[in-house]
């Protein structure tokens, strides 16, 4: 096994920090696929990990314990990944889709895997990680003895393809999961995306249960309507989805359709210009859920989410009525929990409106977090209620 030494600032990588970085590595350092054994300047083991480039950084320390990385290790950590995950396992029968293993966070940082009624999806994020592939569809398989087919992704920049269906039995085309006790319908072999962004399921949970019964909907970045389709299946008396997507109607109608739910709007167009439109038709909302991607391009317009997402609440605000619900969502890493509150209060402030914080949520418990590596704890979801009656 090779040895890396690390510039360890502040004794970050001592304390647990797993995420390899530019700065951290010598100058001209060679590349390698191999296993490595990572100390810090001083000859002082820090952990054993690897070396692979990606969106987030150059690799990963895996393990603090100094031990040679072979199938028994990956199985282990995949016990211990099911272990965390047993209360989802026992209710199959109410929600059948959730996260297996969530990267770094259960000690396999480059890869996660998720769970969709009996197939698995796998997710890599760089090279070096995927050529141990055969090991770990092994290891996992043995632990997850559920999983009857394996589809696989590929997120790291260069790859040769997006999307496969690898191993076992196909799943059915749309794929029908169990979230909440609500249907939906997935597809496990379109690009990246399934349908369904599995970290959100209490937030959906929460409406579902009630949040939003009684009130008009308006679901912004809406992609195939699962938040329209929680609130509605809840009792809210009517939804609308405003998506840019094309595929977005079709996708947000079956997901309604599978469900028993009709008449409910559906726009596909920029959400800033949905904005202006309702606001000259002067419709209101009693809940507003705005969820945006981290960046987005409409043209020559571009919203990014550490920008503008103050100026995407001010644009909605006039359509929400007195005493509405706002719920603001992101899952922008680099952005704190505090800094977003900031964002977001900062257009109550800027429209001298009463507020009130009734919620803060993170990501469902199956997204399991690293204590060292706060970027792991990436939603984050507040919920207002928003008093402009006293503005």
């Amino acid at each position: 096994m090779k040895t890396v030494r690390l510039h360890d600032y502040k004794g970050l990588y001592k304390k647990g920090y797993p995420l390899i970085t530019k700065d951290s590595l010598p100058k001209n350092m060679p590349t390698t696929l191999d296993w490595i054994r990572f100390e810090n300047m001083q000859h002082q083991f820090i952990g054993i990990g690897y070396l692979g480039e990606e969106n987030r950084g150059l690799g990963w320390i895996l393990t603090n314990e100094d031990i040679p990385i072979t199938i028994d290790t990956f199985i282990n950590w995949m016990k211990n990944a099911r272990q965390k995950r047993d209360n989802f396992f026992n209710h199959l029968n109410i929600t059948n889709a959730f996260r297996l293993i969530n990267g770094i966070s259960d000690q396999l940082g480059g890869l996660t895997v998720d769970y969709f009624n009996g197939y698995a999806v796998i997710s890599w994020y760089n090279k070096t990680i995927e050529q141990h592939r055969a090991t770990i569809i092994q290891a996992l398989c043995s632990v997850f003895p559920e999983i009857k087919g394996i589809y696989e992704k590929w997120r790291y920049p260069n790859a040769t393809q997006e999307s496969a269906f690898t191993y076992g039995e196909e799943a059915p085309k749309p794929l029908i999961i169990l979230e909440n006790g609500i249907q939906y319908a997935t597809y496990l072999n379109e690009g990246l995306m399934t349908g369904i962004f599995l970290d959100q399921k209490y937030i959906r949970g929460r409406l579902a249960d009630g949040q939003a019964c009684g009130k008009k909907v308006l679901n912004l970045f809406s992609y195939t309507g699962a938040f329209s389709v929680a609130a509605a299946m809840g009792g809210a008396t009517h939804t609308t989805s405003v998506d840019l997507a094309k595929r977005s109607r079709p996708k947000t109608e079956e997901m309604f359709q599978i469900n028993g739910i009709d008449n409910q709007s559906i726009y596909v167009m920029d959400v800033f210009d949905y904005a202006k439109w309702a606001q000259r038709k002067g419709l209101t909302f009693d809940m507003i859920i705005l969820d945006p991607p981290g960046f987005a391009r409409n043209g020559k317009k571009t919203f990014s989410v550490m920008k503008d997402y103050t100026r995407l609440v001010e644009s909605f605000i006039p359509l929400l009525s007195s005493n509405g619900t706002l719920i603001a969502s992101t899952n922008v890493a680099q952005l704190s929990q505090n800094q977003f509150k900031q964002m977001v209060e900062k257009a109550f402030k800027n429209y001298h409106i009463n507020y009130q914080l009734q919620h803060s949520d993170t990501q469902s418990d199956d997204f399991t977090t690293h204590p060292m590596y706060r970027e792991s704890k990436y939603l984050k979801v507040l919920t207002y209620q928003v008093e402009k009656n006293n503005g």
